[in-house]
């Protein structure tokens, strides 16, 4: 693989490692705060599931992400996804749980600006209402699955060790669960923006199984958001766990089984076949807020409660967070792609002046009969 690809891929790898360590908060976040999962424990499945769920489910929510913007050159994608990883970055580290769905839709819509693509409205009103419909949703499923877990455990009357083993070990598979919705719905996110100019050709594995360019790309997004679970995604939890309001065990996971439904439900292609083929209103494959998700479904099961406990300044601040957030992307975003095409003179988009694109390689052994890639068009940088 040429270097320059290899640097061009360096910032969907970054904000790939940026959605691990702020993101994997909604999963274990509650699990962790509650010490009743170590963090050890919690980001091994994190990074395991993750993976899964990018290279097995991953590719629905990718084409609504492509609709908004497609950028279709390498050194575009590298700005773009550069701009979110960003934004996730220092709100990661300011410990707020922020949208990486945001992020990359800022950082989108700042390269559309850039050049004069338009933004397809009917995309972007798409994911616009899932950052309303997601957090209520996560709130009405924490209020329905609340009341009936806690009524189904005071009528079985568990001692508390066997109730404390059940809890930790429903954790666990909430967990496991999230962190698979987590890599389905957001690796989108994190390498969405360069499927459209894909350094990769499909791999043949002895004409049994290929393995295609786009999941090669989620494969490589997926470690590192595996990675930045394992290595900067403690403090994120901790504010989720603890700081909006203090969770029971039983809440903690009725929070990640809520906010993981709402993942699994906007990128489940399966789910969308079914209701399509009985007639019924498909759930749009997006990109979903998992920050929102989580948050909604806290402020549900605190609002069943009567409100009591909601610390409301670590509310606003998050909700500053995810205002912020798509402001910094673009902003990063427009300013970064007038750097590359003037200064370092890259072609940020296909039409536009600069270098011409990287194209994909040549296609290995095993793919014989399959149409050409394009040929390799480079000039130094």
């Amino acid at each position: 693989m040429e270097l320059s690809v290899l640097f061009f891929l360096t910032s969907g790898l970054f904000l790939g490692w940026a959605l691990g360590a702020n993101d994997a908060a909604n999963v274990f976040g509650t699990a962790v705060g509650t010490r009743m999962i170590r963090f050890s424990t919690a980001a091994v499945i994190c990074f395991v599931f993750v993976v899964l769920g990018a290279v097995i489910s991953g590719a629905g929510t990718t084409e609504t992400l492509g609709k908004l913007g497609a950028i279709d050159a390498l050194p575009g994608s590298f700005m773009a996804a550069f701009a979110a990883a960003l934004a996730v970055y220092l709100m990661t580290k300011a410990g707020l749980p922020v949208s990486t769905t945001q992020a990359i839709v800022g950082a989108i819509i700042g390269w559309n600006l850039f050049t004069d693509t338009v933004t397809d409205s009917t995309a972007l009103t798409k994911i616009l209402s899932t950052w309303l419909i997601s957090p209520i949703l996560a709130a009405g499923f924490a209020v329905v699955l609340f009341k009936v877990t806690t009524m189904a455990l005071s009528r079985a009357k568990l001692h508390l060790i066997r109730l404390d083993a059940y809890t930790r070990f429903g954790l666990l598979l909430a967990g496991a669960f999230g962190a698979y919705s987590l890599g389905a719905n957001n690796i989108a996110n994190v390498m969405g923006v360069f499927v459209p100019a894909s350094p990769f050709t499909d791999f043949d594995f002895a004409g049994l199984l290929t393995f295609s360019s786009t999941e090669q790309m989620f494969l490589l997004g997926a470690i590192a958001i595996g990675l930045g679970v394992m290595t900067y995604s403690k403090r994120v939890m901790m504010t989720v766990g603890s700081g909006i309001m203090p969770l029971s065990p039983v809440a903690a996971w009725v929070v990640v089984v809520s906010h993981s439904m709402v993942l699994f439900l906007f990128a489940s292609q399966g789910l969308e076949s079914f209701l399509q083929s009985n007639g019924l209103p498909a759930i749009p494959l997006v990109p979903v807020s998992s920050s929102q998700a989580v948050v909604g479904a806290v402020l549900g099961i605190a609002m069943l409660k009567g409100g009591r406990g909601i610390r409301w300044r670590v509310i606003g601040g998050i909700g500053a967070g995810w205002v912020v957030t798509p402001l910094i992307a673009g902003i990063v975003c427009f300013i970064g792609l007038f750097f590359l095409q003037n200064v370092f003179d890259q072609k940020v988009n296909a039409g536009g002046p600069g270098m011409e694109p990287v194209a994909v390689f040549s296609a290995p052994a095993g793919m014989a009969g399959r149409p050409d890639p394009a040929p390799a068009r480079k000039k130094p940088l």
